[in-house]
């Protein structure tokens, strides 16, 4: 097991990766930056001020109107305007044709507006499998339960139960994870993509 952030698996089985779906595949932060301006605003926040995963945390905003806006997220994340972290989309296609499914496992408790948007961005991907279990400490048995040992997760206290699992956890580098430096991570899908797709260069 790599012991820096910096020194990642030499070897990625793409048929065993799984994914989270915010913050690792939609960029959900910059959804709840843009409506918490442009329906309530408060303005002038910026995505490295998000310093905890508990949003209420580290930014100067009520936590009843934190929650109110990401449940507008979480019940629909189309009307949200939730749009794809950059890459996504095209390695997730790639994959999907490669290996005939990408699974994707979110502790969103709703399933459908996961499954809309999908629809919407990638309405020529039929192989995506998508697991809304409702329980950020909970991930690691739903992983197993599909056959992954290798999972990308944007949220440090998952991918630390994940390594105590038996899961090789990857930390997708978001700025609410930056004190997770013991682990293997990754700061782009273009970084995902060679683990994945490009094993032998």
């Amino acid at each position: 097991m790599p012991n820096s952030a910096n020194s990642l698996p030499p070897l990625v089985n793409p048929a065993r990766l799984g994914f989270d779906f915010d913050g690792v595949i939609a960029d959900t932060a910059e959804a709840f930056l843009r409506i918490a301006c442009e329906d309530y605003g408060f303005c002038g926040f910026r995505l490295e001020e998000i310093t905890r995963f508990e949003v209420e945390h580290c930014l100067d905003m009520p936590a009843g109107l934190v929650e109110e806006i990401f449940t507008k997220i979480l019940r629909d994340s189309v009307s949200a305007g939730l749009m794809p972290m950059p890459g996504a989309l095209e390695v997730i296609t790639e994959l999907a044709e490669q290996q005939g499914r990408v699974t994707v496992i979110t502790a969103r408790p709703l399933l459908e507006p996961v499954l809309d948007w999908f629809s919407q961005h990638l309405p020529a991907v039929g192989s995506v499998r998508v697991l809304a279990m409702g329980d950020h400490d909970d991930k690691p048995r739903h992983i197993l339960a599909h056959g992954l040992d290798c999972f990308v997760d944007d949220r440090a206290e998952t991918c630390q139960q994940l390594q105590a699992a038996g899961i090789q956890p990857l930390v997708f580098r978001q700025p609410w994870n930056q004190h997770c430096r013991h682990l293997p991570a990754v700061s782009s899908w273009q970084e995902l993509r060679k683990l994945c797709l490009q094993r032998e260069s």
